[in-house]
């Protein structure tokens, strides 16, 4: 019981630490926030209505395919509910999202692409006519799921071999440190290049192959930790009350073992977007049409002298979110740091 209260008095200290850095705090309101919006994004940029009053009825189009007979049109397959013939006089009307473009359309009406900034698009079209603002709200959703599911099993992993060699020691960490060292020389990027060049890539494949060798960073401080606490005085009691390998592991030496884990996190996170936004701009990444932060750059590349706001837009969205992370960052690094 006094244990547990120390653990928490501690971890109260750390979390009014971390709240005192005002800068880290907002910032990770910031990421908070976009991620809301990114992840609800077809209520915010959709082609489709939130609501609609048609005939009398109720439609929620953005939840809920309808087919075009149900308002009357024969000779498409695919409703546009733009061209939809409203009848105020019975009362049908629409509420539409605040941006009226799904990431995967063109706007026809503009004469050009890409085409610059204007009251139908805010931030301009890619080269396709789509809109800017609505791919890079999508697009963040891609990047942060990459790089949290990269994040999760790259540090599970490290976790689990870094602490299996640092809690056993002897021949288990000499012959795994051997390993460690062997693997830590392979080419990584290159690596993954050349097998994403192979295959179809997808999100879960280079979230798996991202994940092959990012465990080997994590697994150095964890196998540390481990070789650090397994000779203190908590874990000898535990042994001396019978305690088993996995009981000592999990519930006395890995919470005591967790500081690297927590303090690297927002670098890992941030690093993890940019490598999606590299490949992405390289070619590959995410398989097109895919709505992707680094096939912006890319398209910014080709249509450098007549498309400026395709390299702005996209590089002050990567900009913010890198630094907003790095800023949580020092927060965390700040509030585990055992000197304050």
């Amino acid at each position: 019981m006094i244990e547990s209260f120390i653990k928490n008095d501690d971890s109260l200290k750390k979390w009014r630490r971390f709240k005192s850095r005002r800068l880290a705090v907002l910032s990770a309101w910031f990421i908070l926030v976009a991620c809301f919006f990114s992840f609800t994004a077809e209520f915010w940029a959709n082609n489709k209505p939130l609501y609609m009053k048609y005939d009398g009825k109720s439609f929620y189009p953005v939840l809920v395919d309808y087919h075009p007979t149900v308002f009357g049109e024969e000779k498409t397959m695919i409703t546009n509910y733009r061209k939809i013939e409203l009848n105020e006089e019975r009362g049908d009307w629409m509420l539409w999202p605040i941006i009226r473009w799904d990431p995967y359309e063109s706007n026809k009406e503009v004469a050009y692409y890409p085409s610059e900034p204007s009251s139908d698009n805010w931030m301009g079209t890619d080269d396709r006519g789509r809109d800017i603002l609505t791919r890079l709200l999508y697009g963040l959703r891609y990047s942060i799921t990459f790089a949290f599911f990269v994040w999760g099993l790259t540090f599970a992993v490290g976790t689990i071999l870094g602490g299996i060699m640092g809690y056993f020691g002897g021949r288990v960490d000499f012959w795994g440190q051997r390993v460690v060292e062997v693997l830590s020389t392979v080419p990584q990027f290159f690596l993954l290049i050349i097998i994403i060049s192979i295959f179809k890539p997808t999100l879960l494949l280079l979230v798996l192959l991202s994940s092959v060798f990012g465990w080997i960073s994590i697994s150095y401080y964890i196998r540390g930790e481990y070789l650090k606490n397994r000779k203190k005085e908590f874990v000898e009691a535990a042994q001396a009350l019978g305690a088993g390998h996995g009981r000592i592991f999990f519930k006395h030496l890995l919470p005591n073992s967790l500081s690297p884990i927590i303090t690297f996190s927002p670098f890992v996170i941030a690093g993890n977007i940019t490598a999606l936004a590299s490949l992405d701009y390289l070619g590959f990444g995410l398989t097109p049409p895919t709505p992707s932060w680094g096939e912006l750059l890319n398209q910014a590349q080709k249509h450098f002298t007549e498309g400026w706001w395709l390299a702005a837009y996209p590089s002050l969205a990567l900009f913010l979110t890198l630094t907003m992370l790095s800023l949580v960052g020092e927060g965390v690094r700040d509030a585990m740091d055992p000197k304050e």
